[in-house]
């Protein structure tokens, strides 16, 4: 399965890693490919690192494991960076993506050995000035599918407008919001 993509995702319990996650799944799953989205808890708490991940290809996915040795890791929490060995296992082929108002360069030395390439996106922004509350998994979707090429922009807008109707279709007002931090998100990603 050499076209297989697999993305672990970084984030602590309430901040949508693992919405981001299903999301994602949901949205290649629409253009036809084989998807896994799945979340990984340890105590199940507010607060506390979580792990998700998801596995994409053209052809059937035949392992169920978690990813050890993943092409794109995405935190969604920087300060997970100083607790939790984010690149563990990384491809050097692949990239990091880092919710943060630095640079990708900030990060070259707190990611150990890691030496492929680092993007940054400041979801905490984003998600203010778009959703009025701090929000980060939608502008971090938007990143990994711009940085890894998942899926086109306009055929991610549509699939996240579509998904985001069918999910807050009892709070409409959300919709809008979410759809613009996608948008900008797709603009925003620096690396």
């Amino acid at each position: 399965m050499s076209n297989m993509l697999e993305i672990r995702w970084h984030g602590r319990g309430g901040q949508g890693a693992k919405t981001a996650s299903l999301l994602l799944a949901e949205a290649a799953f629409d253009t036809g490919k084989y998807v896994q989205g799945f979340p990984e808890y340890g105590p199940e708490r507010m607060g506390a690192p979580i792990t998700a991940y998801n596995r994409i290809s053209d052809d059937p996915i035949t392992v169920h494991s978690n990813i050890y040795e993943p092409d794109y890791v995405v935190i969604v929490d920087d300060t997970l960076i100083d607790v939790v060995d984010v690149a563990a296992g990384a491809k050097e082929t692949g990239a990091i993506i880092i919710n943060s108002d630095k640079g990708p360069e900030a990060f070259k030395d707190k990611l150990k050995d890691y030496k492929g390439k680092i993007y940054t996106i400041d979801a905490r922004k984003i998600s203010m000035e778009t959703l009025g509350r701090y929000f980060p998994n939608t502008p971090m979707l938007a990143a990994i599918v711009k940085v890894a090429n998942i899926l086109d922009d306009e055929t991610f807008i549509n699939a996240m407008d579509k998904s985001f109707n069918h999910k807050f279709k009892t709070k409409p007002a959300v919709i809008a919001p979410n759809m613009e931090a996608v948008k900008l998100a797709l603009k925003e990603v620096k690396g």
